[in-house]
């Protein structure tokens, strides 16, 4: 069993973060923008994954979880109804399959991001996901648990479903060291703490499953202690390890972490803001960042000598978020306030309504090699 160690990252590598062409994302025009589920709009996506991480397709169709809401009055309000939604891609055309998980059946609130496991042997589909707020709250509340269900795919021509899931298990539930557990009532995105968006990978090396998530330091320096924790599956259980990744003092948020093999090379990767840095310390912009390294346990190096790996262009810095990358590496995310310089922080909830995207943002790759990374334009 491999040993595991936590890497930092440090002011001094945010501080050497370069802004420049190689790591800009695409612009994206909203006049092409077209609804994908009209009436909803849609955030966090990820794709139902092979043990191996590849991404499993279905005669050319990809199978996509996807956060969900209505199309309120407010976008902001959306992460208050969240449901997780099934759609399917293949060539850039979308079909919808419905809500993943049957009504009643989520242990809270509302329903936040994760990953998904496909098992082509018997057709099991085992979801991990991030159970938001407590059942029948009067108030939604940020309270953040992570839970598993196992249940099976059927396709009926082109249309799939996935029934029979298992009663949702806990994970990692209950006082555990290094992370916070997230029981807060109120809270502004981008400022709450994290116990969320568990990630599966399968270690070719040890073939050991493990979860990274988004969390937040239990024993802290600074308020500003975002870290990305790691489970590793033993058992019935999940067994609690170290960090892979602490910012303590240098950022709140690493969030949806997910790690990807390439080159013999492990690459962890998440999202996070520039308001979620310390303010008295070094940002970067809202992007996609990365740490590579040559085992799953580390040491973790920052891409690119700071960590930054794609950024929105510098004229539309809020345009796309919560970015995926898969195994072909491709990156997938979603249309935030594409033409805003202003984020979602600033204006009334009409303004918010009339900027706001709400679908897949348009795909663009990435080249990797060693430690650099770099965009290398649109799928």
């Amino acid at each position: 069993m491999q040993d595991f160690q936590t890497s930092r990252w440090a002011p001094e590598q945010v501080a050497a973060i370069h802004e420049g062409a190689a790591h800009a994302i695409p612009r994206v025009e909203r006049a092409a923008l077209r609804p994908v589920l009209p009436g909803l709009d849609l955030w966090d996506l990820w794709p139902l994954q092979a043990v191996d991480g590849t991404t499993a397709r279905f005669d050319g169709w990809a199978l996509w979880f996807v956060l969900s809401a209505p199309a309120l009055p407010d976008p902001e309000a959306r992460h208050g109804v969240a449901r997780i939604r099934l759609i399917g891609e293949r060539d850039g055309e979308w079909r919808d399959h419905g809500d993943a998980l049957p009504d009643g059946f989520n242990p809270g609130s509302r329903e936040w991001a994760g990953s998904a496991r496909y098992d082509a042997g018997n057709g099991a589909v085992t979801l991990f996901w991030t159970v938001a707020g407590m059942p029948g709250e009067a108030q939604a509340t940020f309270a953040q648990r992570m839970f598993e269900t196992t249940g099976r795919l059927a396709a009926t021509g082109e249309r799939f479903a996935i029934s029979g899931w298992s009663a949702p298990r806990e994970i990692a539930g209950g006082p555990i060291p290094h992370y916070m557990l997230v029981t807060q009532a109120e809270g502004v995105p981008g400022f709450i703490k994290g116990f969320r968006d568990p990630a599966h990978f399968r270690d070719p090396a040890d073939g050991c499953t493990y979860l990274t998530f988004t969390a937040s330091l239990k024993d802290a320096k600074s308020a500003w202690n975002g870290c990305i924790g790691l489970l590793r599956a033993e058992g019935d259980g999940w067994a609690v390890l170290p960090p892979l990744l602490n910012a303590d003092g240098l950022n709140n948020e690493q969030e949806r972490p997910h790690v990807v093999m390439h080159g013999g090379l492990y690459y962890l990767f998440w999202s996070t803001q520039r308001k979620v840095f310390a303010p008295d310390g070094p940002n970067g912009p809202n992007g996609l960042y990365g740490m590579v390294a040559e085992r799953m346990g580390g040491p973790w190096r920052p891409l690119n000598g700071g960590g930054l790996v794609a950024a929105n262009p510098a004229d539309a810095p809020f345009q796309t978020y919560s970015w995926w990358v898969t195994s072909d590496l491709t990156v997938h995310g979603f249309v935030d306030y594409p033409e805003s310089l202003r984020g979602n922080d600033f204006g009334d909830a009409e303004w918010r309504r009339a900027q706001f995207g709400g679908v897949p943002a348009p795909v663009f790759t990435l080249a990797l090699d060693a430690d650099r990374a770099v965009v290398a334009g649109g799928a």
